[in-house]
């Protein structure tokens, strides 16, 4: 069983069916107990990270995810859900995250010419293999919607980088916590695949 967290700050609906239309059985759930009895854990999020951080607090779901990653729960992290992972964000003053993976979330300063937030379709550059991408072919398209991209501090992490006036990390992997920066429930068939990639990661652990 694969939880969706629900905290209230994301397209759920999407995210469950594009999970169910790979092949997953779905609960969205804001319960701490159902996140202990999953098999894997999807976070997305759409909106401000300070409020997603007090929302997920608020709801006992902040403590539930500690526990469950560091116990070796296969995690996936969406847009927002990505950001959440690092140490601190500068959207709305600073916030601590969870701080799974070392780094920050910065503000696009962009020229002129590119327009804030970062929306539409963009390419993905792998920066390694994983397998989160088997099958997701070089320069593949992914949908986008952030104003906000993380920079990690440690290369290893780095999955995927995309162009967009600067090179920014779209995608991190590590050990069982993985983020992307794109929607693959928007992404049709390519964040299909992913999402069935991750559902591999999930039966294997």
């Amino acid at each position: 069983m694969i939880v969706v967290v629900d905290y209230g700050m994301g397209n759920l609906r999407s995210v469950s069916k594009a999970l169910e239309h790979a092949g997953a059985q779905v609960k969205v759930s804001d319960s701490p107990k159902e996140l202990k009895e999953a098999s894997g854990i999807v976070l997305p999020g759409v909106g401000a990270f300070k409020d997603a951080v007090r929302n997920l607090k608020e709801k006992g779901l902040w403590e539930a995810i500690v526990g469950e990653v560091e116990r070796g729960k296969p995690f996936l992290g969406i847009c927002l859900g990505l950001q959440l992972l690092f140490e601190k964000s500068y959207e709305f003053g600073e916030t601590e995250g969870f701080g799974f993976v070392k780094g920050e979330v910065v503000k696009f300063e962009l020229p002129k010419d590119y327009k804030i937030p970062h929306m539409g379709w963009n390419q993905v550059y792998k920066k390694k293999e994983s397998s989160l991408l088997k099958g997701i072919k070089e320069g593949e398209f992914f949908y986008f919607v952030h104003s906000y991209y993380v920079k990690p501090q440690e290369e290893e992490v780095k999955l995927t980088e995309t162009d967009y006036g600067i090179y920014f990390t779209s995608s991190i992997e590590k050990e069982n916590v993985f983020g992307v920066q794109f929607h693959p429930e928007k992404s049709q068939r390519a964040g299909l695949k992913l999402l069935e990639n991750f559902l591999k990661i999930v039966s294997s652990s």
